[in-house]
């Protein structure tokens, strides 16, 4: 269960943020934007330019929201810090991003489990001021909410691998475009420095079946040729290949089980 509690918003949309959660903001933005300037995708820092986000406070929803709309069509959704599969895709499906209005503890700076109100804006909505990943998305959301439980299981993987944790060739290079890496200090530098993880061309039969766990930085990922490939993913039948994919059954993961019990 989340130690974490939503702000509440207001009839206006605005947040009563702590003079404690603009610090903590303050704090993650400055550290986290000198980090992505060379790493991230030029479709995120465009995102990001026009988002123009406060260093010195926490920003305010409708901000955001006068932005996405304007961009793609896009709103940001204040819900609770957890919510269920249905909300969750029946928010995609409506163009509406779910985000979460608490944030994290100094306790907790470098990595949280669940997503907060830094990951949520700085991590995504970038992204979602590009058209190509927002047509994604929004599809995303409308397969997703006609989905049975165990196709939801296997669409999770996709998202996971893609707009969580998503690498993008940009010419030579690669780049990120993933929001639980552009969030995160620490996987910013590890999933494009590390010589551990292995980072391997997109292919959604594949990541369909690749197992993740969350409380880990990520053993691998998967490289996008460009962003419109997100774009052709949102026009093919991916739940044919959702059912393709439970067909075979997972891949054996690339990390050790959470917990491990020994039986006498």
């Amino acid at each position: 269960m989340t130690q974490y509690h939503s702000r509440a918003v207001n009839e206006h949309g605005i947040v009563d943020w702590s003079d404690e959660d603009n610090q903590v903001w303050h704090e993650l933005i400055i550290r986290q934007q000198k980090l992505v300037e060379q790493r991230a995708c030029k479709e995120y820092l465009a995102g990001l330019r026009l988002l123009n986000l406060p260093t010195d406070k926490a920003p305010q929803l409708v901000d955001i929201n006068r932005v996405l709309k304007g961009a793609t069509g896009w709103q940001v959704e204040p819900v609770p810090a957890l919510i269920n599969f249905d909300r969750f895709f029946g928010l995609l499906a409506e163009k509406k991003f779910p985000v979460a209005t608490f944030l994290r503890t100094k306790e907790e700076f470098d990595y949280l489990q669940e997503p907060d109100f830094f990951h949520e804006i700085f991590g995504h909505c970038a992204m979602l001021t590009n058209p190509e990943f927002a047509e994604f998305t929004h599809t995303y959301g409308q397969l997703g909410k006609q989905a049975s439980d165990k196709e939801r299981t296997y669409l999770a993987r996709l998202y996971w691998f893609t707009v969580e944790f998503g690498l993008v060739k940009e010419g030579e290079e690669t780049k990120i475009y993933g929001g639980g890496i552009l969030s995160s200090p620490g996987e910013t530098l590890y999933a494009l420095d590390d010589s551990a993880p292995q980072r391997l061309e997109f292919d959604v039969h594949t990541v369909l079946r690749t197992p993740y766990r969350i409380d880990i930085m990520q053993p691998e990922y998967f490289i996008l040729s460009d962003i419109k490939q997100l774009y052709r993913l949102s026009k093919m039948d991916l739940m044919f290949h959702v059912r393709q994919a439970m067909q075979a059954g997972l891949l054996p993961p690339l990390f050790e089980p959470k917990e491990v019990t020994n039986v006498e």
